[in-house]
C-alpha cells in the first residue's frame, strides 16, 4: 500500500479544518466512509434506502437536501468501480452563505491518508470528522515494556494504538526460608534465574524494535527495582538501549502497566517533540549568525533555494495564512504567481507583457505550495508550533518561512 506524501496529508489537514467550520440548516449533511473491500455496488444498495427512508422526513427543506445530497453520492459511485486501496471519503451537503436561499451543494470526495476501517453512513447538521481527525493524529511509534521479577509485558505503541507483543512469565522463585548455606545457595539460584529472564525480555525487546521502522524510542516501566537492573544491565541491543527515554515507576504489571507506562509519559513525549521543534530552530539560528552558514529565509529567497535543490530542511510556521495566487493574462495568457496575506487584495492587476488586465485564476495556501516544492526536491519539511520561544521568533522575526542549506548558492 502507497504510503500518502506530506502534501496529501497537508491537504487533507486543511480539508478537515474547513468542514470542520460548515454547518447546514438542518440535519442534511451526509458523511460517508467507505473501507477499501467494501462493495460499491453495497453502497449504492444502501443509499437507494436512506433515499427512501428520507421520504418520511417532515421538514420539506431539509427532506429535498438530504435527498440532493445522497443522489450526489450516488452518482460519485459510479465514477468507482471499487474504492481505493485506503477507502473513500465523502461529504456532501448544502451550506448556507448567508440569508435564506443563498444555500449550494458542496461535495468533498478522496483517499484519506490511512485505511478506512468502518463502513459509516452520518447524517446531521455538521460532518462527521471524528474517524478522519482520528486517522490523521500523529502516528509516532514508541517501545514499551513493563518488567518485574515475576513476569514482562512488551508493547508497541502508534498514535493512541497500542500493540502487545509478548508477556513472558520468568519462574523466578520465591523467598526460601531455609537458613545457613542452603539459603546462600538458593539464593544464588534465584540470582541465575532472574538474570536469565532478564536475558530472555532483552532478546524479545531487541526481536521486536530492532527493526522497528519509525520508532522514536523506548520507555520502561514497572514496579520496584528490577527495571533499573534492566537498563543498567547488558541486556540490550546497544541501538536499542541508546533509544531508552525514561523509565517510569508502576503499581502494575502486564497490560495495566503498560497503559500506567504510557500516563506517566505523556508529558516527557510532548516535551520531546516541543525540544526537536527548538532545536532545529535553534541550529537555524545558529547558522545564520555565522558567516559561512548555511541558512536562508523569507518566502522569495527560500523558495529559489528549493528551485534550486539546496535545501535540506524546511522550517514553516503553523500560523502562515497566505495565499499563492496564480494571475492570467486575458489578452495574451501571461502568467504569474503572486502571494497574497488577505483574500480582499487579490484585485485584479495589468500585465507587465501587454497592460491588458491580469486576473487570479487559483490560489493554494502558501504552506500547501512550500511543501509540494520541498517534496519535488527530496526537502525535509518542518512545520514549527508557536507554542514555544523559538517557534515565535521564527513566525515573528523570519516571516514562518525558513531554511537550513544543503550548500551554499
Amino acid at each position: 500500500m502507497s504510503e500518502p506524501s506530506s502534501t496529501e496529508l497537508y491537504e487533507v489537514k486543511r480539508t478537515l479544518k474547513e468542514l470542520s467550520d460548515k454547518k447546514g440548516r438542518g440535519t442534511e449533511l451526509v458523511s460517508v466512509y467507505i473501507p477499501p473491500d467494501k462493495q460499491i455496488s453495497d453502497v449504492v444498495k444502501h443509499m437507494r434506502e436512506e433515499l427512501s427512508q428520507s421520504a418520511n422526513i417532515k421538514s420539506k427543506q431539509t427532506k429535498k437536501n438530504v435527498q440532493s445530497a445522497i443522489e450526489v453520492i450516488m452518482q460519485r459511485m459510479k465514477l468507482f468501480p471499487k474504492p481505493p486501496e485506503r477507502g473513500l471519503v465523502l461529504f456532501v451537503g448544502m451550506i448556507p452563505r448567508g440569508g435564506p436561499g443563498t444555500e449550494k451543494m458542496e461535495t468533498y470526495v478522496f483517499e484519506p491518508p490511512e485505511p478506512v476501517q468502518t463502513y459509516i453512513y452520518h447524517c446531521n447538521s455538521q460532518f462527521f470528522l471524528e474517524p478522519l481527525e482520528e486517522i490523521l493524529e500523529d502516528k509516532e511509534i514508541y517501545g514499551l515494556a513493563v518488567i518485574d521479577r515475576k513476569e514482562a509485558t512488551i508493547a508497541v505503541m502508534k498514535g493512541k494504538r497500542i500493540d502487545i507483543v509478548k508477556n513472558l512469565t520468568s519462574g523466578v522463585p520465591g523467598k526460601h526460608k531455609a537458613g545457613g548455606q542452603s539459603q546462600r545457595r538458593f539464593d544464588r539460584l534465584i540470582e541465575l534465574a532472574a538474570h536469565e529472564f532478564l536475558k530472555r525480555i532483552g532478546e524479545h525487546m531487541n526481536e521486536a524494535f530492532l527493526n522497528l521502522e519509525g520508532i522514536k524510542g523506548v520507555i520502561i516501566g514497572g514496579p520496584g527495582h528490577t527495571k533499573e537492573d534492566f537498563v543498567n544491565g547488558d541486556y540490550l541491543h546497544h541501538e536499542i538501549k541508546q533509544m531508552i527515554i525514561t523509565t517510569v515507576d508502576t503499581s502494575y504489571t502486564g497490560e495495566f502497566g503498560i497503559r500506567e507506562v504510557i500516563d506517566k509519559s505523556m508529558d516527557i513525549l510532548t516535551e520531546i517533540d516541543i525540544m526537536r521543534e527548538k532545536k532545529l530552530v535553534q541550529r537555524f539560528l545558529t547558522e545564520l549568525v555565522d558567516e559561512n552558514g548555511l541558512a536562508s529565509y523569507g518566502e522569495a529567497e527560500v523558495r529559489q533555494n528549493l528551485i534550486n535543490g539546496a535545501v535540506e530542511v524546511l522550517l514553516l510556521s503553523e500560523d502562515i495564512k497566505a495565499k499563492r495566487y496564480t494571475y492570467q493574462c486575458t489578452s495574451c495568457g501571461n502568467q504569474e504567481e503572486k502571494t497574497i496575506k488577505n483574500e480582499k487584495d487579490a484585485k485584479d492587476e495589468p500585465c507587465k507583457n501587454c497592460g491588458d488586465t491580469m486576473k487570479p485564476t487559483s490560489s493554494e495556501d502558501v504552506i500547501g505550495d512550500f511543501v509540494k516544492m520541498a517534496e519535488e526536491v527530496g526537502s525535509e519539511v518542518e512545520i514549527i508550533s508557536t507554542e514555544t520561544e523559538e517557534g515565535m521568533q521564527l513566525f515573528r522575526a523570519f516571516g514562518g518561512i525558513a531554511a537550513i542549506l544543503r550548500y551554499r548558492i
